[in-house]
């Protein structure tokens, strides 16, 4: 694990030991829950020329995939059937639930991801009794609760807490407000936007990661208030192929807040 300060002019590498994919290779940008595509803007603008699609997630906007069957699974085939067809697979970077859904990508559709990225990522987003590290299981049955009933007020509690620890959490506020998926805060909540936060409180790939092979890079915010730190560091232990990297000063908005030092990571790990 290394920690790249809040302004850091040169990163450490994060070269693999496994030969790089192709220049032709696509990107694959998977958002959070509640966000939209355009939550890759600032990041997208930072990367080289390598193609990159950036798929909204089911229920996150005109367009999605819609899953025959909800919950994880569902989503992933969804998703996986918007992939290009290809023999070197897809470079999947996945923010926060779409770290989640990158994951089960690489376990149930091994063929179509050649390495992933995980941004604020774990593999289960809910601390258990056991001490595994996560929010709090009553944080998030409160989501649930408040989504259901208002969801305009619960966005922004979510919102808050994305963003705590961030250097400039005003600026970082308002940029994560801007990326919201369209018409999230509606009353009554879109079924599948629901069925996205159930995902993330009921979803626990722990057990599984042993079987996910692709060469990946793990990217964390040092004060990730959403996901704890302890969090990443445990999913890059359980990893067969994983390295982590820390940025200082920074929450969970990262894709937002440090889009550039996210770019130059990514860059090196498919040197």
């Amino acid at each position: 694990m290394s920690r790249i300060p809040a302004s850091s002019p040169r990163l450490p590498s994060a070269a693999a030991s496994t030969s790089p994919p192709p220049s032709s290779a696509p990107l694959v940008l998977l958002h959070g829950w509640a966000m939209s595509p355009a939550a890759w803007a600032p990041l997208q603008a930072e990367l080289g020329a390598r193609p990159i699609l950036a798929p909204a997630l089911p229920g996150h906007g005109t367009g999605a995939p819609c899953p025959h069957a909800p919950g994880l699974a569902g989503w992933t085939d969804a998703l996986a059937a918007t992939l290009p067809q290809g023999s070197t697979g897809a470079i999947v970077v996945g923010w926060s639930l779409g770290g989640l859904l990158a994951l089960e990508l690489a376990r149930r559709h091994p063929e179509r991801v050649a390495r992933l990225v995980l941004i604020g990522a774990t593999a289960r987003f809910v601390a258990d009794e056991a001490g595994s590290p996560g929010l709090d299981a009553d944080v998030v049955e409160g989501f649930r609760r408040g989504f259901a009933t208002d969801p305009g007020a619960t966005l922004k509690r979510f919102i808050a807490l994305q963003c705590l620890g961030e250097a400039d959490r005003r600026r970082t506020q308002q940029a994560v407000g801007a990326a919201l998926a369209p018409d999230a805060d509606r009353f009554p909540p879109d079924p599948v936007l629901a069925d996205g936060l159930a995902i993330l409180a009921d979803s626990d790939l722990r057990p599984r990661l042993g079987e996910i092979h692709p060469p990946c890079l793990i990217i964390h915010g040092e004060n990730d208030a959403l996901m704890p730190l302890a969090a990443a560091q445990a999913l890059a232990a359980a990893l067969p192929a994983a390295e982590l990297r820390v940025l200082g000063g920074s929450g969970h908005a990262l894709p937002l807040s440090r889009p550039a030092d996210c770019a130059r990571l990514i860059e090196a790990f498919l040197q």
